[in-house]
């Protein structure tokens, strides 16, 4: 079953019926025009078409067809929401919420229970995103400082070789800490005062800031640290300075058991001997500790998400509620671990990870994944961003991975933005295929060739935009440098994500009596990779050539 809603629910309305800022229908969104600081405070979130929001509607339509095809072979179910520039362009839903007895047994027809579009997940996680927040605030509130020791807030913490682990390498996994509690909170310890000293007694497995590992204990630490310095609870917190200023209504930790009708299942569990676990937190070791944890127990819709994101866009606020100051925002898109470039952080969001993100990856770009299924990619260069939520280990864990459908929903954003060639006209666009090779060749010309063009480049870094030349008919081909304006060394190919803007590329050619050939050729894997690749204004030394496309389609 499949239900997809560009209308938001009468309960609804207040949070999303009044239109953003700039008013009226906006041109097309150029994807390779970003923009630059954040959204006008005062963008609210309106529902519209693509077209409503200058979007191309077809890659949005073909995500949403495989969105369902992917039930049930990824998830049971699944809702999605993707926003660009304070318009929502899509909200569906798809799939059960409850569709499982127990591990192996259907439940009957009329007792499955559909996927909508308002369905309450647990966000697994995700929930670090807030318990991050939190933490800025009280940075910005003064309470807790970057570079002050953790011990200097909770002496505890010191034992075993961590006094000098700060906060700052909590919020950004580098503190060296062990991804888990070992033994497992709810396994060896037998209450919530136990379990509170076996964080604080942990052992780190990495010398502090020396490696990323991305690690629960971080975030059960940072929970530690936040209600000490304050005197609260972590839920309270949430709810006093995050949700409720935000209006996010279904948001929050140990849902009432009134909204259960709207909660998706997720795992049968045996041990600890839970059964199908339901409006409970999945993460056992969230739920050891009362269902409040520093690193999972959150849940919430995609409508509340895209409250909490478009506050992020907009610089903290949302109708007039800042929750974060832009420098605190800021604090989130900057990224703190130069010395690890694959695992780039923000306090408490990832960033640029295109396994994720897909398309819409880049330096600014924040986001994170849950262990249910659940993703969330906000993209401030194009103001978008992606919301997937799924109930992926329902009614077990040993299902496949939802990256696919995390980078789906973000290709799908990116690909509806448009990439215009330099002065108008056309461009030859290739991207998101599987494993292959695209060429675009010229006919037979007689050299040398000076050879220039303008390149659009949104790649994996090792999905690459090479110029090559033949001298034989085609049989072999070499690699022809590149000069790229703005460089002074020249390149073998052309490839990332960290510049979105057309390049002036050149190039010279030696020519050959026996003809010559050129071509451009864009090599993917079937891993990912970002947006794909455009090429415009080709121009050649002798004159105009034919083009034969393997591939490539002109746009």
């Amino acid at each position: 079953m499949r239900i997809r809603a560009l209308a938001l629910p009468a309960v609804l309305v207040l949070a999303f019926a009044v239109t953003s800022a700039a008013g009226g229908a906006p041109n097309a969104a150029r994807f390779d025009r970003p923009y630059q600081g954040f959204a006008p405070a005062n963008t609210v979130l309106r529902a519209g078409s693509p077209a409503a929001a200058g979007l191309n509607p077809a890659p949005i339509d073909a995500f949403d067809k495989q969105l369902a095809a992917w039930v049930p072979s990824i998830y049971p179910g699944a809702t999605v929401l993707l926003a660009h520039n304070g318009v929502v362009v899509d909200r569906t839903a798809t799939g059960e919420a409850v569709k499982y007895k127990d591990a192996t047994t259907l439940l009957p027809a009329d007792q499955q229970v559909p996927a909508r579009t308002d369905t309450i997940y647990d966000l697994a996680s995700l929930s670090k995103l807030f318990t991050s927040i939190v933490a800025v605030q009280q940075l910005e509130a003064g309470k807790i400082a970057l570079d002050t020791p953790v011990a200097h807030y909770l002496p505890e913490f010191a034992t075993n070789g961590k006094g000098g682990i700060t906060i700052e390498q909590l919020l950004t996994h580098t503190s060296g800490l062990a991804p888990d509690p070992v033994p497992s909170l709810w396994q060896g310890y037998p209450d919530i005062p136990s379990r509170e000293k076996a964080i604080l007694d942990a052992a780190p497995q990495e010398p502090a800031g020396t490696a990323y590992v991305y690690s629960d204990l971080n975030m059960l630490s940072m929970q530690l640290v936040l209600q000490h310095v304050t005197g609260k609870p972590l839920d309270q917190l949430v709810r006093e300075d995050v949700t409720e200023p935000l209006h996010m209504v279904d948001t929050g930790y140990n849902p009432p058991a009134s909204k259960l009708g709207r909660i998706a299942a997720t795992e049968y569990q045996t041990s600890p001997p839970r059964g199908m676990v339901r409006g409970s937190v999945h993460d056992e070791n969230a739920w050891a500790m009362g269902g409040v944890a520093g690193h999972a127990g959150v849940f919430s819709t995609v409508d509340d998400l895209a409250v909490l994101s478009q506050a992020i866009l907009n610089g903290g606020v949302y109708r007039g509620h800042r929750v974060l100051s832009e420098h605190g925002v800021q604090l989130m898109e900057q990224n703190f671990n130069q010395k690890f470039p694959d695992d780039s952080h923000g306090l408490g969001f990832e960033l640029d990870q295109i396994w994720y993100m897909g398309g819409l990856s880049g330096p600014n770009t924040l986001g994170h994944t849950g262990f249910t299924g659940t993703s969330l990619v906000i993209d401030p260069g194009s103001r978008s961003f992606a919301i997937l939520l799924t109930n992926r280990v329902h009614p077990t864990r040993n299902t496949p991975s939802t990256n696919g459908a995390r980078r789906a929903a973000a290709e799908a954003l990116a690909q509806a933005m448009t990439v215009s060639a330099p002065g108008g006209g056309q461009s030859w666009f290739s991207g998101q295929g599987p494993a292959s090779t695209s060429t675009l060749t010229t006919g037979v010309l007689h050299g040398p060739e000076n050879v220039s063009f303008e390149a659009f480049v949104n790649t994996e870094s090792t999905d690459l935009l090479t110029l090559e030349s033949s001298v034989d008919g085609g049989a072999t081909w070499t690699t022809v440098p590149l000069t790229v304006r703005g460089q002074s060394a020249p390149q073998t190919a052309l490839s990332g994500q960290s510049v979105r803007a057309w390049r002036q590329v050149r190039a010279h050619v030696a020519g050959s009596s026996n003809g010559l050939l050129l071509r451009w050729r864009y090599t993917t894997d079937p891993a990912y990779e970002g947006r794909g690749v455009n090429v415009a204004d080709i121009r050649l030394s002798t004159g105009r050539t034919t083009f034969t496309p393997a591939g490539w389609q002109l746009v």
